[in-house]
């Protein structure tokens, strides 16, 4: 996708160098179902599969580092809520014909951390690599997630579609409520 290196995305130059509750059309629609459909420029389609991966991304983070922080119990419960927001994200790209097909999203540990854009695997590599060192740190990267995702939504929501704006509000408030977890847990470690 030709957003792939996209530079207003925050997430790469961040890290940089250094339950499973299907989600239906009314949960990705928010509490409004519309009835047209709009067609969608590719720039936000490429920002609409974007924010699909991103939000695998987070999820797989979170498993990786829940196993190997298996008391950290942060990084179990909100990977369950990264699942939804995966499929509410996904609900969006099939509404849109956006393809997902290439986009394995099985817990089975060989699709864990396997991407399609180039730039979230990077993601996902450096993430695991600077939550390795320590639970403190991991802590940190999920807080950095949650943060950059934040960002990422404000700026996806820009001229979308109510019912892309709607699902991406919700995602944001969960992203919030995750925030909060981490930095939760954060303050806890330190």
């Amino acid at each position: 996708m030709k957003n792939e290196t996209n530079a207003r995305r925050g997430f790469i130059k961040i890290m940089g160098v250094g339950a499973l509750v299907a989600a239906t059309s009314s949960f990705a629609a928010g509490k409004k179902k519309t009835t047209t459909t709009v067609t969608l420029s590719e720039d936000q389609k490429d920002t609409l599969f974007f924010i699909f991966q991103e939000e695998k991304v987070a999820r797989d983070v979170y498993i990786t580092l829940g196993k190997l922080y298996p008391t950290e119990k942060t990084f179990a419960n909100i990977q369950l809520s990264e699942q939804e927001h995966i499929l509410a994200a996904q609900v969006l790209c099939e509404r849109y014909r956006i393809d997902t097909s290439n986009v394995n999203l099985s817990l089975e540990e060989d699709y864990i951390g396997q991407f399609e854009l180039h730039a979230m695997q990077e993601l996902y590599n450096n993430c695991i690599a600077a939550g390795q060192t320590s639970l403190l740190d991991a802590l940190k990267v999920g807080r950095l997630i949650e943060v950059t995702d934040i960002a990422d939504l404000d700026e996806a929501m820009e001229g979308m579609p109510s019912d892309v704006v709607n699902t991406f509000t919700n995602l944001k408030k969960g992203s919030l409520n995750h925030l909060a977890a981490f930095e939760s847990a954060i303050s806890r470690e330190s």
